[in-house]
């Protein structure tokens, strides 16, 4: 009897304990969406300037305030935590005006991240032995040869300093061309030759001995993968990047009846779409991609697997360390590489149309990444998403400058005001300082006012994007020119009548 009671118990407690199982699993299930909606919450409720201020609260930015503040109609997001892509939303409409939400599935120009996927393509075939990175990529061209020069004699183009844009290949961009214009083949974009609106790709300087950013570069890769393929761009693309890596909404197809559904609209300026809704590149290596934040997050997942030697990557370790490793300048090939050292490094790409910004930025230690995308011109507004993400993930980031704001004297705001004008070779911008009384604005080519902060009499900071100011004011009088100062940038603005 006892003996019969006890398996009795057993079997209550077995079937008691699989019931605990279950419903711990979905309790467990249920706190991480909900932690993750709370997550969400919070990264919307707290985008984040450039420069936080002693001394004070930190600024926080609602998501939605600031796209309409930098006037981009929508913006999607997928984030990269533990090596997967953890969560993505969108936000906005595919156009301004329009009551059409984009989702996660929207397309997205990515612009120059298509030069990323272009060479993971290209360093697929490295790894098929279809290519190599250190010979001369004439050996491989067939329909289309790099005109040879006297800078190429001793130091031949090679897909490897191509792909780190030290090859000294001209054509840094590409404009685009209205929707009906005509475009130009391959061949016509390599030599400039109409319809091509850019110069000819051409050697310019001796290859291998500067960093030189070039979208023509890309072009020669593009017609380097076609040649040795066999097969045209998009379907390579497809079969070698798109579909190991998860990526299955993205295309190089050029949009055209009946294929511009599910597509948003690029706005340029701020609210303001873009004729026809968008520009066509038909230099599809360089700037063709359409994509979705959800599969370029992907794509960051599949570098991660590679750099970290797993199964079936879609790269070989050997090929993954060379691409995550500096060739040239603080680029690898076909990505640049940033954040410091250690679990700080960063790996990725932006791109930008007419209309449209993109970026994609993983740490390759920490499994850590985001990718976002809008269709808007504006890499602030980029950036405090970034921000944002990064702190409610806690990235091993630098922190942001911290600046002090000095005691200001606004009678002397009225001397700082006025308009002055930048110039750049042939190039003229009007810029224009106002002032309220107690505050200074700041007003750029957007048209939007930004206060700027004193750190002295004559110097302000913003601390939306942390551009410095520093007046000049002869004697004490009124100020006669502005000297800007931006990462890696500065500018003289000198003031007008």
């Amino acid at each position: 009897m006892s003996a019969f009671i006890l398996a009795a118990c057993q079997r209550g407690t077995r079937s008691e304990a699989k019931s605990d199982v279950v419903r711990s699993l979905a309790k467990s299930s249920t706190d991480a969406a909900l932690n993750v909606e709370e997550r969400i919450k919070r990264i919307e409720g707290g985008l984040l300037p450039a420069i936080a201020v002693r001394g004070r609260a930190d600024t926080t930015y609602a998501l939605a305030d600031r796209m309409r503040r930098y006037g981009v109609p929508a913006v999607s997001l997928a984030v990269i935590d533990s090596g997967r892509v953890v969560w993505a939303r969108a936000f906005g409409l595919v156009e301004a005006g329009r009551g059409e939400a984009v989702d996660t599935t929207t397309l997205f120009q990515a612009g120059s991240i298509s030069k990323a996927v272009t060479s993971v393509a290209a360093l697929r075939l490295v790894d098929k032995g279809e290519l190599s990175l250190d010979e001369n990529v004439n050996s491989r061209l067939v329909t289309w040869k790099v005109p040879e020069s006297a800078l190429t004699t001793e130091s031949p183009v090679t897909l490897r300093l191509l792909l780190s844009h030290g090859a000294g290949v001209g054509v840094p961009g590409f404009p685009g061309y209205k929707l009906g214009e005509p475009t130009p083949t391959l061949h016509q974009t390599l030599d400039g030759v109409p319809p091509s609106n850019t110069p000819a790709v051409r050697v310019e300087a001796k290859p291998g001995t500067a960093w030189q950013y070039s979208g023509g570069g890309t072009s020669i890769v593009q017609q380097l993968l076609v040649d040795v393929a066999g097969t045209d761009f998009p379907s390579l693309i497809q079969r070698v990047v798109m579909e190991p890596a998860g990526m299955r909404r993205s295309t190089f197809a050029l949009p055209g009846a009946p294929n511009t559904t599910g597509r948003a609209t690029g706005h340029a300026p701020a609210d303001t779409p873009v004729p026809a809704r968008w520009r066509i590149y038909p230099e599809l290596a360089a700037a063709g991609m359409w994509s979705t934040a959800t599969d370029l997050a992907q794509l960051g997942v599949a570098l991660l697997h590679a750099k970290r030697g797993a199964p079936d990557a879609i790269l070989k370790p050997g090929t993954a360390r060379d691409m995550l490793t500096r060739q040239m300048g603080s680029w690898g090939l076909g990505l640049a590489l940033g954040g410091g050292e250690g679990d700080s490094a960063t790996f990725g790409h932006e791109g930008s149309t007419a209309g449209f910004t993109s970026r994609l930025v993983v740490l390759g230690e920490t499994g850590q990444g985001v990718a976002i995308m809008t269709n808007g011109e504006s890499e602030a507004l980029i950036n405090e998403i970034t921000r944002s993400i990064a702190s409610e993930y806690r990235w091993p980031v630098r922190s942001r400058p911290v600046k002090l704001v000095a005691a200001g004297a606004p009678a002397g705001f009225a001397g700082l005001a006025g308009g002055y004008r930048i110039r750049l070779d042939e190039r003229a911008f009007d810029v224009s300082v106002t002032t309220d009384g107690e505050r200074l604005y700041f007003t750029g080519s957007s048209g939007r006012p930004a206060v700027i902060l004193p750190q002295a009499t004559l110097r302000f900071f913003s601390q939306e994007s942390g551009t410095e100011f520093t007046f000049i004011a002869p004697n004490g009088g009124a100020a006669t020119a502005i000297i800007i100062d931006q990462p890696g940038q500065r500018f003289t603005a000198e003031r007008v009548p």
